[in-house]
């Protein structure tokens, strides 16, 4: 607090897999940004009632990390795909099956609607996509421009503007 009261840094930020501790930051008035990994997606939404609403209320930034929930929105529902760094669940892969059929008759690739998706909160500054190879990242990048496209990306907003 006082580094950003001299200054020094611009916004103070917390970041993790959860929203409900975030939250009680928010609530807290001492953070300015979160990273929120793998809560608010196209297969899991459990930020959306309480968390992204106070954060837009407030004026508090996120970053959505983990947008592809660690794999399944990224290489489609498949045998072997992964949920949560575990085997996707029978009943997430019918879900993410649901989800990419309505993709596939858009003509939209999932992994540009999982980016498309997070991007469209208002509460959402950017997405981290993450990548083990430059193929990916290059694949990332690919998408997020047809997300760009469709609403621009905000900056970190903090309490002093």
């Amino acid at each position: 607090m006082e580094l950003r009261e001299q200054g020094r840094v611009k916004a103070i930020g917390a970041g993790m897999n959860q929203w409900e501790m975030e939250l009680q930051f928010a609530k807290a008035g001492q953070c300015d940004c979160f990273l929120l990994a793998g809560r608010y997606t196209l297969l899991d939404q459990t930020a959306l009632p309480e968390f992204l609403p106070y954060c837009v209320e407030q004026h508090i930034s996120v970053v959505a990390g983990g947008p592809y929930n660690s794999g399944i929105l990224a290489v489609g529902p498949r045998a072997g795909a992964t949920f949560n760094y575990r085997a996707a669940s029978p009943e997430m892969l019918d879900k993410a099956q649901r989800i990419n059929a309505v993709c596939e008759r858009h003509q939209v690739p999932l992994k540009a609607a999982a980016l498309q998706f997070i991007l469209a909160h208002p509460a959402l500054a950017s997405v981290i996509p993450g990548a083990r190879t430059v193929a990916e990242v290059e694949d990332n990048v690919r998408h997020g421009r047809m997300a760009h496209s469709c609403r621009p990306v905000g900056r970190i907003k903090n309490r002093q503007g």
